[in-house]
């Protein structure tokens, strides 16, 4: 056993202001407690209690001044069509707002010539040659992109290239003189409760700066390759694309969101975290343009029914629910594969693999292992361009249903697809399945989302035609000792497993 010492305040009194003898007398009698602990415990440590936390920095100043000179000020000028019915975009509370009212008639009306409109935003030099990052939603649509320098120097950007799905943009400017750049960190190494400093542009104001911790990681919004830190550090409108810092003055984020019920800062914001932002800033860089890997599947997460019914151990890896035309199916993989390693590495969760196959090289063959049928088996699946196949549509199936019989089970009302029931749900005319025409409201399927109008492709993994094709499957998981079936249910075309309940069906 060991003894921590009080090193701020004993009994009340401030430990640094206590005379000499005074604290000879209080650290004599911890000494002495914790021999005589030790002792009673057959033990005498002599190693130092650590820390479990460090004290905050004195001051951020030193580390503002070095890393300002790279933040920049960012104004965009667009100009806006006349009777467009959209204003000006600017920062609640800047004087360009008053100004805009000048422009509108007594009647509130609109001018109904072209018009300009400025927005602001934030951003910070990575290179000596001008290289510039910010938010896509900063320079969106802009004619015009002045940078502000922290000297108040200003200078005109050429945008090089935009990634809509992590909302990073990366500009350039031409400069006589090596301008001052800031270094990415690694934002894999920040740390709940680490410090971090935001700086920017709030709300029009000019170059501020705001401290805080890293809240949390790992956040997702609403894009596919999300993966944000949360902070709360102040961060406000125009304070988008501006850098979060580490306390070594690297950038770990890029301030993009917040949460907030009246617009302003609630100590809930999101920084898009540079590892994924250094992946986008290399490739615009280099090419101008985004070139991610894509499997072609679509996938859900294996949750603890669905596992359960496939009889699997651990809800893990991601579980394919379309396989359309593309390298996957090219590949042999089929819906209900489970994904559970690509290139090598593991794959835990749905999110796990797309920023694994985003990050693969295109054109390159990679191995993918997937649980099929309670047995592993790899393939070699050579990736192509997700910006290449995103335009593309898959689709199809063709035949007939062979029995028209209606049924109800699961708490689903099911009847087989005709020509008509198809059209009506916006399917290929031959599609072939169970349409769901109605749901109990106090069963499982409708707790976990199923409604009217989906349809079931597949239960247990085998494909459904008919009613009976259903009742065959529910018998074979109740024979095979499970509590669930599995089925794959379609909704605007858009696949998804849902694990139903077998033991309490009607």
């Amino acid at each position: 056993m060991s003894v921590r010492l009080k090193t701020r305040k004993e009994h009340g009194v401030p430990f640094n202001v206590m005379s000499s003898n005074r604290k000879r007398k209080i650290l004599r009698s911890a000494l002495a407690l914790s021999v005589a602990s030790s002792l009673a415990f057959g033990s005498l440590p002599l190693t130092a209690v650590p820390v479990a936390a460090q004290d905050a920095p004195a001051s951020f100043a030193d580390l503002a001044q070095e890393i300002s000179p790279a933040v920049v000020n960012i104004t965009t000028t667009t100009t806006i069509a006349a009777n467009s019915g959209r204003g000006p975009m600017f920062p609640q509370g800047s004087p360009f707002e008053e100004l805009f009212r000048d422009f509108i008639d007594p009647r509130g009306q609109q001018p109904q010539q072209p018009r300009r409109s400025e927005a602001l935003g934030s951003g910070f030099i990575i290179s000596e040659d001008g290289y510039i990052v910010t938010n896509n939603h900063v320079i969106e649509n802009a004619d015009d992109i002045q940078i502000e320098m922290f000297s108040g120097k200003t200078l005109k950007a050429e945008l090089v290239g935009t990634d809509q799905s992590t909302d990073i943009a990366l500009l350039k400017v031409q400069s006589d003189e090596p301008l001052p750049f800031v270094p990415f960190g690694d934002s894999d190494h920040m740390r709940v409760g680490d410090w971090v400093l935001a700086m920017g542009n709030p709300l029009g104001q000019g170059f501020s700066a705001s401290s805080g911790i890293v809240s949390a990681r790992n956040r997702a919004l609403s894009g596919t390759y999300d993966d944000y830190i949360q902070t709360d550090a102040a961060i406000n409108r125009g304070n988008s694309g501006g850098p979060l810092f580490n306390m070594d003055g690297e950038v770990i984020g890029v301030n993009t969101a917040i949460l907030s019920p009246n617009g302003g800062s609630i100590g809930i914001g999101f920084s898009m975290a540079s590892n994924v932002v250094q992946k986008v800033v290399d490739q615009l860089r280099e090419f101008g343009e985004t070139r991610r890997g894509w499997l072609g599947v679509q996938i859900q997460d294996v949750t603890p029914d669905v596992a359960e019914a496939i009889g699997l151990e651990q809800a893990e890896g991601a579980l394919i629910t379309d396989v359309p035309e593309g390298p996957a199916r090219e590949a042999g993989m089929q819906a209900g594969d489970i994904v559970t390693s690509f290139a090598g590495q593991e794959v835990r969760d749905t999110r796990d693999l797309v920023n694994r196959v985003a990050d693969a090289p295109i054109g390159e063959s990679v191995p993918v292992t997937v649980l099929r049928d309670g047995r592993t088996q790899t393939l070699n699946v050579t990736l192509g361009r997700r910006e290449d196949a995103e335009a593309r549509a898959g689709g199809g199936g063709s035949a007939t249903p062979e029995q028209h019989r209606e049924g109800e089970m699961l708490g689903l009302n099911v009847a087989p697809l005709n020509p008509q029931m198809a059209q009506e749900l916006g399917l290929n005319p031959g599609a072939e399945g169970l349409a769901i025409t109605g749901v109990d409201e106090m069963s499982e399927a409708f707790t976990k989302g199923v409604r009217a109008g989906d349809v079931i492709t597949e239960a247990n993994q085998q494909p459904i035609r008919s009613v009976g094709d259903l009742e065959t499957q529910i018998t074979a998981a109740r024979d095979a000792g499970r509590r669930s079936v599995l089925l794959l249910i379609r909704r605007d075309g858009q696949p998804r497993f849902v694990a139903l309940p077998i033991d309490t069906q009607n």
